[in-house]
């Protein structure tokens, strides 16, 4: 009797071990399944979430584009004698159009110094840009913006465009002015008589404001005038020209030659020298059309 209740009992543990196997197995299999599941989820998740963030920074890319294609960046370059406060007329109306609008501060010591300092704008506020040069700023434009991909168009007002390896001494010899005109200080650098600002610069601006911007102008490097011009931007872009008709610093004649020269998109405003300080309207609009490719 005890050896058969023996042999009962070894079989009764034998099928208990292959029932606690299998389910051993069985819970081994759901575990392995679960953790299987669990990974592919994990992946799946992680597949969308690149993908999700791929189409994310593919339409912020298109965002961008279309808004740089839409709304024109405009670099606004002053001349010799004023700053970049002088744009003051001009730039709340071409903001007002939606556009970015920076005007630079050259330094007017050298035209490498201020081609380079034009060049940080172009670069500071991207593609695609709109140059704008008044008088000697038309120069600095000429230069700033040759080969230089994120520009699209050229505006000059009263301004000179110069050929490469010209100078502007060939158009504006300080020398040759009458005595007086011109002050040199013991640098080298040049001045307006304020006595002279207005009737020469700017008859046609406020005179308290002229005595403002006299006192306030900034000087150029006498040797400026005899530096040689680079290849120039205008042989690569659209050019749109404004001659300033009653213009007292830089004769209408000339205005014309270089728009001329340069095929521009010419309109004549009866201004002086300082067109885009009395005439700002007339000017943003031909700088709103020349973004527009009017």
């Amino acid at each position: 009797m005890r050896f058969e209740t023996l042999m009962q009992y070894n079989k009764k543990l034998h099928k208990v071990n292959r029932t606690v196997s299998k389910q051993k197995i069985l819970i081994f299999l759901c575990l392995s399944i679960a953790i299987i599941t669990s990974l592919v989820s994990t992946t799946n998740v992680g597949f969308a979430a690149s993908d999700n963030k791929t189409s994310i920074q593919s339409q912020g890319s298109q965002g961008t584009t279309t808004t740089n294609n839409s709304k024109m960046n405009i670099v606004l370059v002053h001349g010799a004698w004023v700053d970049a406060a002088s744009w003051s007329g001009v730039i709340p109306i071409l903001q007002k159009a939606g556009h970015r609008v920076i005007a630079v501060e050259l330094p007017l010591h050298s035209l490498a110094d201020d081609v380079a300092t034009v060049k940080r704008a172009i670069d500071l506020v991207g593609g695609p840009v709109t140059l704008v040069g008044h008088s000697y700023g038309g120069e600095v434009i000429t230069n700033a913006g040759y080969n230089n991909p994120n520009v699209k168009s050229l505006v000059y007002l009263s301004a000179f465009a110069p050929k490469e390896g010209q100078r502007l001494i060939t158009y504006f010899d300080p020398t040759k002015l009458p005595p007086g005109l011109l002050v040199k200080d013991n640098g080298g650098f040049l001045y307006i008589n304020p006595n002279k600002f207005h009737d020469v610069a700017a008859q046609d601006v406020d005179p308290a404001q002229t005595k403002i911007f006299a006192a306030a102008q900034k000087p150029i490097n006498s040797s400026i005038f005899a530096e040689k011009s680079g290849p120039p931007a205008w042989s690569q872009h659209r050019t749109w020209y404004a001659v300033s008709a009653n213009d007292k610093a830089l004769p209408p004649d000339i205005q014309r030659m270089f728009a001329k020269q340069i095929n521009a998109t010419t309109i004549s405003v009866p201004a002086s020298h300082a067109s885009y300080i009395s005439h700002p309207t007339e000017i943003a609009e031909l700088i709103l059309n020349a973004t527009k490719g009017k």
